[in-house]
């Protein structure tokens, strides 16, 4: 009779081990910090979709979700498809809870920085986002790429920490259009 007890009591402690907020947090035993549940990568736009033009803003949501167990710390966004290199006016860079089009509490941001051939934007914030929070981050272009087509962005996620487990959570596109030299593109409008 002994056994059952101890098998319940066995369950019992181990729900509660894996239940604790210790459990939940994602980190080695070397110390290095990880997302439990990965950051999705929820949409990209742009306001403007034609090439060359000036005023556009790219927009890029994601949602940490509860069970990520570590916030987020910064975001890299490179460039990895498109034939024009896009420089960013970074002082104007914008983060907040909510979507584009659905803003709420501005996020603070610590910095902003491009690479010098303007292919990656790293974005860290002053205060690591927090598990179950859909937050965006509107990038201002200096102008549209002035050639138009397909233009692939891919994300990483890294959360907050010294040592950290970075997470690629995939590439989205904006499409950029040439509408100025297109007779054939109005025909059909």
């Amino acid at each position: 009779m002994r056994v059952p007890s101890i098998t319940s009591t066995l369950f019992v402690f181990g729900t509660i081990i894996m239940l604790s907020p210790a459990s939940l947090a994602g980190q080695r035993l070397n110390g290095t910090v990880f997302f439990n549940s990965p950051p999705r990568l929820e949409n990209a736009r742009t306001t403007f979709n034609e090439a060359g033009v000036r005023g556009a803003t790219y927009y890029f949501t994601f949602t940490l979700p509860s069970q990520a167990g570590e916030p987020l710390e910064k975001l890299v966004i490179d460039q990895r498809g498109g034939v024009d290199d896009i420089p960013l006016l970074l002082d104007r860079t914008i983060a907040f809870v909510g979507t584009s089009k659905e803003k709420q509490e501005p996020l603070l941001l610590a910095d902003v920085s491009q690479s010098e051939d303007n292919r990656q934007i790293t974005v860290q914030f002053q205060t690591p986002v927090t598990p179950g929070t859909t937050f965006t981050i509107g990038l201002k272009p200096r102008k549209n790429p002035i050639y138009d087509g397909t233009y692939l962005f891919g994300i990483t996620a890294f959360p907050a920490g010294e040592t950290v487990d970075e997470l690629y959570l995939g590439v989205r596109r904006l499409q950029f259009y040439d509408r100025r030299n297109n007779s054939d593109f109005r025909d059909f409008l």
